[in-house]
């Protein structure tokens, strides 16, 4: 018989069953991935020493193996604890946190004196803290995978984590300057030598209890009083939780003297609160909620002052950095002269000034890369954020309980709505803010925070896309019931 009349495989001959879809690890392709991601992040730091030091070093790609063998360690334990997870969201993280580690030694390089920069050591200075930093980042996310075996158990503890989250916002707004405030805006602890920004956790604490808040309110949260313009308004007495968290959100933007902290925090829950409602309205009800505030607050700064300068400072600079380019306006001005001279292809990695940026290597990082690798090499870093995002909304979209619908979303939302604060304030679409850059600026609480959050989205990409048969028992709501699953959505087994 030829290969033309050989009949098609039936599901009776195969074992399988009518609709049921065949699921597979992706590990292999995870693998594949991060590899080449490292090579990437080598080529990086071969390229930085040949412009900066007219030769490539033995040891350029030291700092690529260390960080590879860092991410084939997380590599290994999701293939243990999450077999099913996403396979893009490792590698996308991977090179993200590589290109930054790569990038702050090219800053030491920059700041050592050109007879030493040869033999400055891979694991000195700024680089060398980030991939220490790095290490303890992903050995905490591969712990969190270890404790947290299903993203449903967290949901008992909503209510301690959103108080935990409420302290950890607030404490350096109470706090003493000396102790809490760094370029204007209070958003740390630094004790000695140590500092910590507790609001990178309160993030991941306040979205959990949010979720969990939502699910149990949504049904009352999505009613409806009045039809304006085609648009469902919910009624006066449900918007109590947004009016509370709207004040949260200005009290930080009065005390802690930052935009972006308080948009991040208003927008995570206006945007799980739509995700939970599906309510066009609640969007439109935070934005004009959220720039009312702003406004207010820049009216306020410049007639009464107080509390509210910084703000209005912060918005003078942003309308005309122009006005004073030597005094408040310079780091904007540096920043935008950094992109401008940059272009389409940039210097050359190595070959730019991105030390005349004050603060490059935290709030103005996304700028000093910009000026080396271009608009084409900036468009590539913020493809891959967005891919990132569209993994965790896809998550969010597959997993069948409405927590861990919530979480994802919110998680995924969180993280692309802090890049846009910080390139619109570097590009001079937004006023400027206190926020890093994930994965890409240097600091331990912005990387390990960050990193948690990839934990969960692993954790919640695992269950969406781990078949039923595998499944410890049906999968509950928070609160108890059913699992929530697409009518006609296919059953997964595993392929043998």
């Amino acid at each position: 018989m030829t290969a033309a009349a050989t009949p098609a495989a039936s599901p009776a001959t195969t074992g399988e069953q009518p609709g049921v879809r065949l699921a597979r690890s992706r590990r292999n392709a995870e693998l594949s991935l991060l590899l080449l991601a490292m090579v990437l992040v080598a080529a990086y730091g071969a390229i930085v020493e040949a412009n900066m030091l007219d030769t490539v070093t033995p040891d350029f790609w030291v700092p690529a193996a260390a960080l590879g063998a860092v991410f084939l360690g997380m590599h290994v334990v999701i293939r243990w604890l999450a077999p099913f997870a996403d396979p893009a969201l490792l590698p996308a993280v991977a090179l993200l946190n590589g290109i930054g580690v790569g990038f702050l030694r090219r800053l030491d390089l920059g700041k050592a004196a050109p007879v030493e920069r040869e033999t400055l050591a891979v694991f000195a200075g700024t680089g060398g803290r980030q991939l220490a930093w790095t290490l303890a980042a992903v050995v905490l996310a591969a712990g969190l995978l270890v404790l947290m075996r299903d993203h449903r158990s967290v949901s008992r503890y909503a209510y301690t984590l959103g108080l935990a989250g409420i302290v950890l916002v607030m404490i350096p707004a109470v706090l003493p300057g000396r102790f809490s405030e760094i370029n204007g805006a209070k958003l740390w602890i630094r004790v000695g030598g140590f500092s910590i920004q507790p609001g990178e956790f309160a993030k991941l604490a306040l979205l959990v209890f949010f979720a969990y808040y939502l699910v149990r309110k949504r049904e009352v949260l999505s009613l409806a009083s009045r039809r304006i313009l085609g648009i469902d308004f919910p009624r006066g007495r449900d918007l109590g939780p947004v009016v509370v968290v709207w004040l949260i959100s200005l009290l930080v933007l009065v005390f802690e003297k930052d935009l972006g902290t308080s948009l991040l925090y208003f927008g995570m829950f206006v945007v799980t609160l739509y995700i939970a409602t599906e309510r066009v309205s609640w969007l439109l009800i935070g934005l004009v909620l959220f720039f009312g505030g702003a406004y207010l607050a820049y009216v306020l700064g410049g007639t009464v002052g107080g509390p509210f300068a910084n703000f209005y400072t912060r918005a003078e600079i942003w309308l005309d950095p122009f006005a004073e380019p030597y005094d408040r306006g310079y780091q904007l001005v540096q920043g935008l002269l950094g992109l401008g001279s940059g272009g389409l292809f940039g210097t050359g990695p190595g070959a730019g000034e991105p030390l005349e940026i004050p603060e490059v290597q935290n709030d103005f990082i996304f700028a000093g890369i910009g000026e080396e690798i271009g608009l084409f090499g900036l468009t590539a870093l913020l493809v891959t954020y967005l891919l990132i995002v569209e993994r965790g909304l896809r998550a969010g979209l597959a997993v069948r309980d409405s927590f861990g619908k919530l979480v994802a979303g919110g998680l995924a939302f969180t993280l692309g709505l802090q890049v846009f604060v910080i390139v619109g304030g570097i590009s001079k679409l937004i006023p400027l803010t206190g926020q890093t850059t994930p994965f890409l600026s240097a600091g331990g609480s912005s990387l390990m925070a960050n990193w948690l959050l990839i934990a969960v989205l692993l954790r919640i990409s695992d269950a969406a896309r781990r078949p039923v048969a595998q499944g410890a028992g049906p999968a509950a709501r928070p609160g108890g019931g059913a699992p929530e699953q697409l009518h006609g959505a296919p059953t997964e087994v595993i392929r043998p």
